[in-house]
């Protein structure tokens, strides 16, 4: 048995996070100690598997890395209980988006701390987690618990979170509401709403497939586009007069804003 990883909270994020580590074997169950409020059916698969699950505060004394999952705005209050409990040397591993390591740093009494703003697609080891520390060793510790579960982007300006944040942490919720647009918009055209949506969906899929590889995303659009052809026409009707580049500039300008907000 190794230094255990202590995850505090298993709501949406903690939940995917914890999926993905069972599925991929990242996190050694018998290492895992799981510190949750309330019932979740991962975190007891996970005890299932060795994982202990609100065991006395003493156990956290040999952690080697101490992951919040709590919501941002009770985090501190969270962090009073654990504390007198913790290894000295555990690094902290925040999901939390808005809140700057610094202040995380001093709720923890100076402890090492590695930001990561993971998608929920890690559930499936199939997300994307961007890493942010001012210690090496914190960063190698987040790399060691994200890239099983997620390709990871190393950044080296803590403010650029923010921007990680709206462009990844939020970019699902907007692939999901074009998704959901063009699945209205087929069945505008007469496409049965169950129809419409299976093929929105599966589109949806299918068009990810095809960013796997590093292939510029302007062939990717080519590739399917033809000049001339019914493709190009929808694309041009949908970024006419530059419509799609500002809207999406301006979700991200929103999202930044939100994240610059409620990081004070």
């Amino acid at each position: 048995m190794g230094r255990p990883v202590v995850l505090q909270g298993v709501g949406r994020l903690g939940s995917a996070i914890l999926e993905g580590w069972l599925a991929t074997g990242a996190v050694d169950p018998a290492d895992l100690i799981i510190l949750t409020p309330s019932e979740k059916p991962i975190a007891e698969a996970a005890r299932a598997k060795g994982a202990r699950i609100n065991p006395p505060l003493e156990a956290l004394a040999n952690a080697r890395a101490f992951v919040i999952g709590v919501k941002p705005a009770k985090w501190l209050e969270a962090a009073q209980a654990v504390l007198p409990h913790l290894a000295a040397d555990a690094v902290i591993v925040s999901v939390m988006a808005g809140v700057r390591g610094e202040t995380i740093s001093d709720g923890y009494s100076g402890r090492p701390v590695v930001r990561v703003m993971p998608t929920t697609g890690v559930a499936q080891a199939r997300g994307v987690a961007t890493l942010w520390s001012s210690d090496a060793e914190a960063l190698k510790v987040g790399q060691t618990l994200f890239e099983p579960i997620a390709e990871t982007v190393l950044l080296d300006d803590e403010g650029l979170m923010h921007a990680a944040t709206a462009v990844s942490g939020c970019g699902p919720a907007y692939f999901f509401a074009f998704t959901r647009a063009l699945a209205e918009a087929g069945e505008a055209e007469g496409l049965s709403p169950e129809a419409a949506a299976r093929l929105a969906r599966a589109t949806l899929r299918s068009a990810a497939a095809g960013v796997e590889g590093d292939e510029a995303l302007n062939a990717l659009i080519d590739r399917v586009a033809s000049p001339g052809g019914v493709t190009e026409a929808g694309l041009i009707a949908l970024n006419e007069n530059g419509a799609l580049d500002r809207s999406v500039e301006s979700a991200v300008k929103a999202a930044v804003a939100k994240s610059t907000e409620l990081s004070g």
